[in-house]
Parts: C-alpha cells; structure tokens; sequence
C-alpha cells in the first residue's frame, strides 16, 4: 500500500469553494477508483485554514490511474486558485499496521 499526506494552506475567503471540490471529487474517486483505498480529507484544528489529505492506494498502479482521470486533473487545476501556496506532499510505503484488525496490503 502507497500513502500520501498533502497538506493545503486555503486562502481564507475560499474554504467553503475548496471544500466543495473536495466533496465534487470525492463522489468521482469512490465511483471509479477501486485502487483508491482512503481518500480523507482533515481540517486541522490548531489552523482552520489548513486542509490534509491522507490518500491510500493499493499500488503503484492505482496512483497512476487516479492521476490519469480527468476529473483529478480538473481539480488540481481548479483548487490552485483556492491556495496561498503550493501543497506539500509526502510519499508513504507502508511498514505495519492494522485496518479493522487486518494487516494493510504492501
């Protein structure tokens, strides 16, 4: 399993746009991505204005297919003009853990 964390810094009149997007994309990635695992996406608390996503796909192969949808593709390119800056990522593999007590495909 491949994770990413991204994190977002939203400009502060743009939130409720950002999100819609969000909620846009989701129903797009839950109907036509069964490689997309976890697609959660996290206001944290100590700044409202900030957004992380934490994405799991089960192979190098469903990354690529997600990055190959058109629908991702109009999202990252509408978003930018809801940000102050670029996103950070970070690529994950994962080592251990549990999902409902079960071991995470590596």
């Amino acid at each position: 399993m491949i994770s990413l964390i991204v994190r977002f810094t939203v400009l502060p009149d743009h939130l409720d746009a950002f999100d819609a997007l969000v909620s846009d994309v989701m129903e797009q990635i839950d109907l036509h991505e069964p490689g997309t695992l976890v697609y959660l996406s996290h206001q944290r608390a100590d700044n409202p204005d900030e957004r992380v996503f934490y994405e799991c796909y089960q192979s190098e192969e469903a990354i690529q297919a997600h990055e190959d949808q058109d629908y991702i593709k109009n999202f990252l390119d509408d978003l930018r003009k809801h940000l102050a800056q670029a996103p950070e990522i970070w690529r994950m593999s994962t080592l251990e853990g549990l999902i409902r007590g079960e071991a995470p495909p590596r």
